[in-house]
């Protein structure tokens, strides 16, 4: 009976051990994260290979930010992996555009084949139809995406989606667009997916989804590089992975507030759709759907015939234009082709 309780004991201490360890490797990245990553990766090679690529970016215009089309006048993708030059790329995503005098950029996700882990690359433009690749702009040792680039005081800023690193990493441009430099983590301590920033009423906010895709979380601060604090509505979306995930800029036009969300379920990236925030304060949140149309979807063939999942729009001349990006059927090859149905959407 005593050596039964003893085993038991040493049975319970190793299975409370093992938990507390593995709570530590998954939170902390302690030894062995990398290589439990790595092998993760390994085995899951196939499976993350049709969820996440190939992704190629496009360009797509409009009269109103919710009725967005494939045009003519673009030969969409415009960019593709085939495009960057200085590593080997699976995939390019997660486009967000800047106009500075005249110019147009393009900030986005580059996915490198050799270590599968996310990079961030630029382009530039003349009339943001035609492209030019230039080059990566920002490697760290964990994955990088979804480069949300604004402006403040006459700087020119950067976050990105780093939750390997369990942060909310803010950069500053040293020569825009071609130099950055980290500032500092805005966010600390959790796996924040694709945080987007907006300012509005004189206060910084800021929503992020979690890994598994199912909670919109809301923070806000007085100052960019203050205290942000969480909404006191947190979860502002909860167990909905329809439209729980960022799918790009937040939009604030003419005192309006619109959020764009992706669609991952029954799998990641199928849609977009947009939100109206109808109210928004430090203690209170209301929105409402815009239409239960998608902004952008799916087309059933080409470069975006298997999923669409961000839009970053902007006004400029009187209409509207969006880097968006688009996923081939998982048996299509890089780089994928033009759809031959252009602005057509399916459901």
């Amino acid at each position: 009976m005593r050596r039964y309780c003893v085993s038991l004991i040493v049975l319970v201490a190793t299975l409370v051990i093992g938990i507390m360890y593995g709570i530590s490797i998954y939170k902390f990245q302690v030894f062995p994260y990398r290589y439990s990553q790595m092998a993760s990766n390994y085995f899951h090679h196939e499976e993350a290979d049709l969820s996440y690529g190939p992704w190629s970016i496009g360009v797509y215009t409009g009269s109103t930010p919710f009725e967005l089309t494939d045009p003519e006048g673009i030969s969409n993708p415009v960019l593709t992996a085939q495009d960057v030059k200085d590593i080997d790329a699976k995939f390019v995503a997660d486009p967000f555009m800047a106009i500075k005098d005249d110019r147009f950029y393009l900030f986005f996700e580059v996915l490198n084949r050799a270590n599968n882990q996310g990079d961030i690359g630029y382009a530039e433009s003349e009339d943001g139809k035609k492209w030019e690749y230039k080059n990566i702009l920002i490697d760290e040792p964990f994955h990088l995406s979804y480069p949300h680039v604004f402006q403040w005081e006459n700087n020119d800023y950067l976050i990105l989606e780093s939750n390997e690193d369990l942060s909310i990493r803010l950069y500053r441009a040293k020569v825009f667009p071609a130099e950055w430099e980290f500032v500092k983590s805005i966010f600390n301590g959790e796996h924040y997916v694709d945080p987007s920033i907006f300012r509005y009423n004189d206060t910084w906010w800021l929503f992020y989804t979690n890994p598994q895709n199912d909670a919109l979380n809301l923070y806000y601060a007085d100052e960019l590089m203050g205290d942000w604090r969480p909404h006191p509505m947190n979860p502002i979306v909860k167990l909905n992975k329809h439209v729980s995930r960022p799918g790009g800029r937040v939009l604030v036009h003419e005192g309006r507030i619109y959020r764009f969300t992706q669609d991952t379920e029954p799998r990641y990236g199928i849609q977009v759709f947009a939100f109206e925030i109808e109210e928004l304060s430090k203690n209170t949140y209301k929105e409402k759907i815009v239409s239960e149309k998608p902004v952008v979807t799916m087309s059933g063939e080409g470069w975006n015939a298997y999923g669409m999942h961000q839009v970053d729009l902007h006004f400029i001349k009187g209409k509207w234009m969006a880097a968006v990006d688009g996923k081939c059927a998982p048996s299509s090859s890089i780089p994928c082709k033009a759809s031959s149905a252009k602005g057509s959407l399916v459901r």
